[in-house]
C-alpha cells in the first residue's frame, strides 16, 4: 500500500508548519462560511485538519491507483482520428477517480460546488498527481481556467460554467500559443470580430501546442482591436467545443504522453468576452502566469520526487561486488544531492504559493470589496504581494524545473544501462521532466521575469524578518554566511546598475537570479531548522553547497568583462 502524502515526511512538515493564518482567514471570509456550509471550517485548526484529510485521500488515489497505470498510458497514449481525440481508458479512470473524490473544483467557491481551498493546498495535490503521472497533471492542473472565469467573468458566466467545472462535467484548455508566436504573446494574431447586429463575437485563426485542446471549454487569447499589433489589442474569450473549432492534429512528443497537445483551427467560432476588452494579456494572462508557474513547479517537483525514490529503491536492491550500490560513495552522494535539491525546491515552492495566496486575497479585496472597506494597508499589501509573487513565481519555476532535470538525469545514471531501457520508469521521468523548463516560459524567460524585482530588492523586507530570527549555535554561524552572501548580492546589483550596459546586464541576469535564489532558500532552510532540529543538517548541507556556487556567480557578475560579449561572437562565428 502506498500513499503519496503519508509517505512524504517533508510534505507533511510543510503542511504542519507553513504560516497560512491570513490565507485561510481570507478564503473563509473570517470563517463566516461555516454559517452557510456545514463542511466549512470554523477556525484555522479545523481548516488544516480538513486539508490534511483531503491530502491523504489524494495521496491514496495517486499512490494506489494512478501511479500503477502511468507506464501503460505513457506507452499507448491518446488516440486521434477524424479530428477527434480519445483519451486512454486508464486516463479516463484516473479522471473519474479524482472527480469522485470531489477534486475537480479544488479552489472554486463552495457556492459553485468547489472546495474553496487555497493555491497552496491545490499545489500539494498537483505535486502528488505529478509524482504518480506527470501527464495527468496537465489535465488536473487546468483548473486555473475555471479560476480565471471565477475571478474575471460575469455573474452569468460564473453561474453557467463554474458548476460544470466543479463537478467534473466540463474540462478546459488555455489557448494562448500560435504557430508564429510562442513566448511572444504580444504578437498573437487569432482574430476576434464582433457582429454589431447580434453583439456576438467570433474567433478566426490558429492555435498550436494547446494542452488538452480537445476540451469542452476554451479560454482564448485573441486580437479584438483592429489596427493593433501589441498586447493592448488583445482580449480574453470563452468558447465551447463546436464543429467550427477543429482539432487539426495532436503532437508526437518526447514525453508527457498521456495528455493530448493539439493544433486548433478556429473557423468563425462563436465566443463571449471574458472580462474587459484590451485586458487579455496585460491583466488576465499575467494573472494566469502566477498559477501556471506554480503548477509547473509542482509538476517538476513531483517528477523529481518520483525519480529520486525510484533511484533510491533500485540502488538499495542492486548488488555489485556483493554490496548494494547505495553503499558506494559515488552513488550515495548522488542520492543525497538529489534529495537536497528536492527539499530546497519544495521549501521555495510552498513559500511562493503562500505569497500567491496572499496576492489573491488582497487583490480580491481591492477588486471586489466595498470602497469604504478598502484601507490604505489593504492597498499597500495588494501592491507588495503582487510584486513578491511576480519575483517568486519565476524564481520557483526556474529552480524547480532545473532541479527536476538534474534529478531525473541522475536517476538514470544510478540505474546504469537499465535506466535507459523502458523496462524501468527512470527513462520516463527523464523524458517528462524535459518539458518543464520549457513550457509556460523557458528558464531563461523566468530569469528575465524575476530580475526586475531583484534589482528593486522586493524580497528584502521578507529576508529582513528571516535574518532577525533567534538563531543560535550552528544556525547562527550559517545565518552569518547567508548574511555575507546577501551583502555581496547588494554590491553586485548596484555594480550592474551603475554600469548602465544593457547587454552586460542581460548576460549576468541568470547569475543575479541564481544568487538571490540561494540566499532566499538558505533563509527558508534556517527558518525551518528552528522549527525542527533534525532539519539543521539539511540547512547546513544546502548552505555549504550554495556558497561556492554563489561565489562563482558573484565573480562573473563583478568581473565587468565586456569582452565576454565579443568572445561569444567569435566562438559562434568560428
Amino acid at each position: 500500500m502506498s500513499n503519496f502524502f503519508t509517505d512524504n515526511k517533508d510534505l507533511q512538515f510543510t503542511l504542519a508548519n507553513l504560516e497560512l493564518e491570513d490565507v485561510v482567514k481570507f478564503r473563509e471570509n473570517s470563517y463566516k462560511q461555516a454559517n452557510e456550509f456545514d463542511y466549512a471550517p470554523e477556525n484555522l485548526d479545523d481548516a488544516r485538519d480538513s486539508y490534511k484529510k483531503v491530502l491523504e485521500v489524494v495521496g491514496e488515489i495517486t499512490g494506489e491507483r494512478i501511479a500503477p497505470r502511468a507506464r501503460v498510458i505513457d506507452e499507448e497514449g491518446p488516440q486521434f482520428e477524424s479530428n477527434k481525440v480519445t483519451y486512454h481508458p486508464l486516463t479516463i479512470n484516473n479522471l473519474e477517480d479524482l472527480k469522485k473524490a470531489d477534486l475537480a473544483g479544488v479552489m472554486l467557491p463552495r457556492e459553485f460546488g468547489g472546495l474553496n481551498f487555497p493555491v497552496t493546498i491545490y499545489t500539494m495535490m498537483t505535486e502528488m498527481v505529478s509524482r504518480a503521472d506527470a501527464s495527468l497533471q496537465n489535465l488536473f492542473g487546468l483548473q486555473d481556467i475555471a479560476e480565471t472565469i471565477c475571478e474575471f467573468g460575469t455573474e452569468d458566466q460564473k453561474q453557467r460554467f463554474l458548476p460544470r467545472f466543479a463537478c467534473g462535467e466540463a474540462d478546459g484548455s488555455m489557448d494562448l500559443t500560435e504557430p508564429d508566436s510562442g513566448s511572444d504573446l504580444q504578437s498573437v494574431r487569432l482574430k476576434a470580430t464582433l457582429d454589431p447586429k447580434t453583439n456576438q463575437w467570433y474567433l478566426d485563426g490558429m492555435k498550436r501546442f494547446i494542452t488538452n485542446g480537445c476540451s469542452k471549454v476554451h479560454l482564448v487569447l485573441a486580437r479584438s482591436e483592429e489596427g493593433t499589433s501589441d498586447g493592448r489589442g488583445l482580449s480574453m474569450f470563452i468558447c465551447e467545443a463546436c464543429p467550427q473549432l477543429v482539432v487539426r492534429r495532436i503532437e508526437h512528443k518526447l514525453g508527457i504522453h498521456g495528455v493530448a497537445t493539439a493544433e486548433l483551427q478556429y473557423n468563425h467560432v462563436p465566443a463571449e468576452l471574458c472580462g474587459m476588452r484590451r485586458r487579455g494579456l496585460t491583466k488576465y494572462v499575467m494573472s494566469l502566469m502566477n498559477g501556471a508557474r506554480v503548477a509547473i513547479s509542482a509538476q517538476a517537483l513531483g517528477i523529481a520526487e518520483a525519480a529520486y525514490r525510484e533511484a533510491r529503491k533500485y540502488a538499495a536492491e542492486r548488488k555489485q561486488f556483493k554490496t548494494s550500490i547505495d553503499k558506494f560513495a559515488p552513488v550515495f552522494t548522488m542520492l543525497t544531492s538529489m534529495k537536497m535539491e528536492i527539499l530546497a525546491a519544495r521549501t521555495l515552492l510552498y513559500e511562493t504559493t503562500k505569497m500567491v495566496d496572499l496576492r489573491w486575497a488582497y487583490g480580491h479585496l481591492v477588486e471586489h470589496g466595498k470602497p469604504e472597506e478598502i484601507t490604505t494597508d489593504i492597498r499597500q499589501n495588494d501592491k507588495f504581494y503582487a510584486k513578491v509573487a511576480a519575483v517568486l513565481t519565476p524564481m520557483s519555476k526556474a529552480y524547480a524545473t532545473e532541479v527536476a532535470n538534474r534529478v531525473s538525469y541522475k536517476g538514470i545514471q544510478i540505474h546504469g544501462g537499465t535506466g535507459y531501457m523502458k523496462d524501468f520508469n527512470a527513462e520516463r521521468f527523464y523524458r517528462d521532466a524535459r518539458i518543464t523548463n520549457i513550457y509556460e516560459g523557458t528558464t531563461q524567460l523566468q530569469h528575465v521575469a524575476a530580475i526586475g524585482g531583484i534589482v528593486q530588492r522586493v524580497l528584502d523586507p521578507i529576508m529582513d524578518k528571516f535574518a532577525a530570527l533567534p538563531y543560535q549555535g550552528k544556525l547562527m554561524r550559517l545565518s552569518t554566511q547567508i548574511h555575507e552572501m546577501r551583502k555581496k548580492q547588494q554590491i553586485a546589483v548596484q555594480y550592474v546598475a551603475e554600469k548602465k550596459d544593457s547587454t552586460y546586464f542581460d548576460m549576468v541576469t541568470k547569475h543575479l537570479v541564481d544568487m538571490e535564489t540561494y540566499i532566499f532558500v538558505g533563509y527558508l532552510m534556517l527558518r525551518d531548522a528552528l522549527k525542527v532540529s533534525e532539519r539543521e543538517t539539511i540547512a547546513e548541507r544546502f548552505i555549504l553547497d550554495a556558497v561556492p556556487e554563489f561565489d562563482r556567480s558573484y565573480a562573473v557578475v563583478m568581473s565587468g568583462d565586456v569582452t565576454l560579449i565579443d568572445n561569444h561572437k567569435e566562438i559562434l562565428d568560428y
